[in-house]
């Protein structure tokens, strides 16, 4: 990856990884409409990048993120429609654009989690949070809705665990984030980076074609009828059976050997 210098992010490219770090550790990593314009610029980047084939989405300091920047909300105050409006579509091309990355995304929770936080780990596919991780949404407390996360929470933990954390807005130990899926896993703070490593090499193990196709497989299925996705579906594995990458798969597995997209 070519390097770019940002002001509220950072990105560091390890061969076939690419860590994205919310680096304003100062005040607890929470976002302004500045980072969500680095973060669109980096996820752009990096999905024009062929060499790059996982993505970790993590922040510098103590917190992953603590939700949005109390400075901005000062100057969002007198904001005119027109503005908010300009800056909240922003927020969700965002949020759409990471969900939509055909690369593999991992959400490296190390700590806390709040609002917009939480909408970030919720548009990744995989999420790995420290024990003392603590998650949110307690936009309401501000007379506000996670509006432009929803979609991607609602995905994540349906909508009868979202009915009840929407509207209290109460905190989520990560232990109850595991059990309504807003975590994947959970790992003591000292076994995170070795759990994320470790979940690299399995998906660094898959055919990159395959895993963008998992992924699109995930986005557009559940929104299809059966009389679609019946046609969608064949027409997808058989594209792949006769792909480069599903023949080398296909023939490594006959022959007991690795693919080559595992050197």
């Amino acid at each position: 990856m070519k390097d770019t210098t940002y002001t509220t992010i950072q990105v560091e490219g390890e061969g076939k990884v690419a860590r994205v770090w919310l680096n304003r550790p100062e005040v607890h990593n929470a976002f302004n409409i500045l980072m969500i314009r680095e973060l669109r610029d980096a996820v752009r980047e990096i999905g024009r990048e062929r060499s790059v084939r996982v993505v970790v989405l993590s922040g510098r300091g103590k917190s992953f993120c603590a939700g949005a920047d109390l400075n901005w909300m000062r100057e969002v105050i007198g904001y005119s429609y027109e503005q908010n409006l300009e800056e909240s579509l922003e927020i969700a091309e965002f949020h759409h654009e990471l969900y939509s990355l055909s690369k593999p995304t991992i959400a490296r929770v190390n700590g806390t989690a709040i609002g917009g936080g939480t909408g970030f780990l919720s548009a990744c596919d995989i999420v790995i949070a420290a024990a003392e991780a603590k998650f949110g949404l307690s936009e309401v407390k501000l007379g506000l809705v996670p509006a432009a996360i929803s979609p991607y929470v609602l995905r994540r933990i349906g909508e009868s665990e979202a009915r009840r954390y929407f509207l209290t807005g109460e905190r989520i130990d990560a232990r109850r984030a595991l059990e309504i899926g807003l975590a994947s896993i959970v790992v003591a703070a000292e076994n995170l980076d070795e759990k994320v490593d470790e979940l690299i090499g399995q998906l660094l193990s898959s055919g990159p074609e395959a895993l963008a196709s998992s992924k699109e497989l995930l986005r557009r299925v559940p929104g299809m009828s059966f009389e679609e996705a019946k046609r969608y579906t064949a027409e997808m594995i058989a594209g792949l059976r006769l792909s480069a990458e599903g023949q080398e798969g296909m023939a490594a597995f006959l022959e007991k050997r690795k693919p080559k997209w595992t050197e």
